[in-house]
C-alpha cells in the first residue's frame, strides 16, 4: 500500500464508518438540551476536526503502535469533548448533570468508533492489516 492515493481511499472508508458510529451514538446520548439537528452535527464535525490529527500527523509522529494508539485514543475524545464544550456548552439548560452526560456520551461515542472499527476489520479481513497502514503511511515519501 506505499500509494498515497491508496492510503486517502482507506482513510475516507473508515472515516464514514467512524462518522456512522459516533453519530449514532451522539444522538442517543447527549442530553436532550441540545436539538437533533445539532446532535447530527456535532457526530460529523467533531470527527472531521480530530480524524486528521488522528490519520495524518500522529501516524508521522509516533511509529510505535501501542504508543499511537494510547496518543490517537486519547487525544480524540479529549479535543471532542472540548470542542462540544466550545460550541454547545453555554445552551440552555446549563446543569452539572447534562454536561457530564455530553462529555460520556463523546467519549462512549470514541471507544466505539473504535471498537466497532476493530471488528469490522476482523470480520472483512483477516487480520493481517489491521494498522498494517500505520507502518505502511510512516514509509510514504
Amino acid at each position: 500500500m506505499n500509494n498515497p492515493g491508496h492510503y486517502l481511499l482507506l482513510m475516507s472508508f473508515w472515516y464514514v464508518v467512524t462518522i456512522a458510529i459516533e453519530t449514532a451514538i451522539l444522538v442517543v446520548g447527549l442530553s436532550r438540551r441540545h436539538s437533533l439537528r445539532n446532535r447530527l452535527f456535532a457526530g460529523a464535525w467533531l470527527t472531521a476536526c480530530t480524524y486528521p490529527v488522528v490519520w495524518l500527523v500522529l501516524p508521522r509522529l509516533i511509529s510505535d503502535y501501542t504508543l499511537y494508539l494510547t496518543a490517537a485514543e486519547t487525544f480524540a475524545p479529549v479535543a471532542e469533548c472540548l470542542l462540544f464544550w466550545l460550541a454547545f456548552g453555554k445552551t440552555e439548560p446549563r446543569t452539572r448533570s447534562a454536561l457530564i452526560r455530553d462529555m460520556t456520551a463523546i467519549v462512549i461515542a470514541n471507544l466505539a468508533s473504535f471498537g466497532g472499527g476493530w471488528l469490522l476489520q476482523k470480520w472483512i479481513g483477516d487480520g493481517t492489516i489491521w494498522w498494517e497502514w500505520l507502518r505502511e503511511f510512516n514509509t510514504l515519501k
